[in-house]
């Protein structure tokens, strides 16, 4: 448990750190914003209470609001995307569910189960932060092109770093 707990913050720190200072200033043509953090929410234990997983949400959102100065544009796609993600897990329940102590990981699940949680997770909560920000459906095929070239390069580097930490 303990040990969960501090690969938890240790992962809340490092991607927070990693969004703020390197990937917020990583901008293909403003079309390819590259949303790493959102990989805290999706690799959460299954068991977490939903009203912790908001909390945790809301808190990894403000913080990414704080250093970004967004507004809370951040902490509402952030608690969107958590408040979506025990019903996505639902649906992609495996038919005997969820083991106790695992956690959603391409070691355990496959790339293929991975993807289709991440893909929704992480296109949820794109969506919700790029139409907060432009806050209206003016230009809504720029922001739908947005959400798609973001979403993708989002999914890309969180199947990378899975890849990277995988051990078996």
């Amino acid at each position: 448990m303990i040990s969960l707990l501090s690969q938890n913050i240790f992962r809340f720190i490092g991607l927070v750190l990693l969004q703020v200072f390197i990937l917020n200033n990583i901008q293909f043509s403003g079309y390819f914003n590259p949303f790493l953090y959102t990989l805290f929410i999706l690799l959460l234990p299954f068991e977490i209470p939903t009203w912790f997983l908001l909390i945790l949400s809301f808190i990894l959102g403000v913080t990414v609001d704080v250093f970004s100065n967004t507004l809370g544009l951040h902490t509402a796609a952030t608690v969107f995307m958590g408040f979506l993600r025990p019903y996505v897990l639902k649906v992609l329940s495996p038919r005997d569910g969820y083991e106790p102590g695992t956690l959603p990981k391409i070691g355990n699940f496959g790339l293929s189960w991975f993807l289709k949680y991440s893909i929704a997770l992480v296109f949820a909560h794109h969506f919700m932060l790029f139409f907060l920000e432009v806050f209206g459906f003016d230009n809504f095929f720029s922001t739908i092109f947005r959400i798609i070239a973001s979403s993708i390069f989002t999914i890309s580097l969180i199947i990378l770093s899975q890849y990277i930490t995988y051990r078996k």
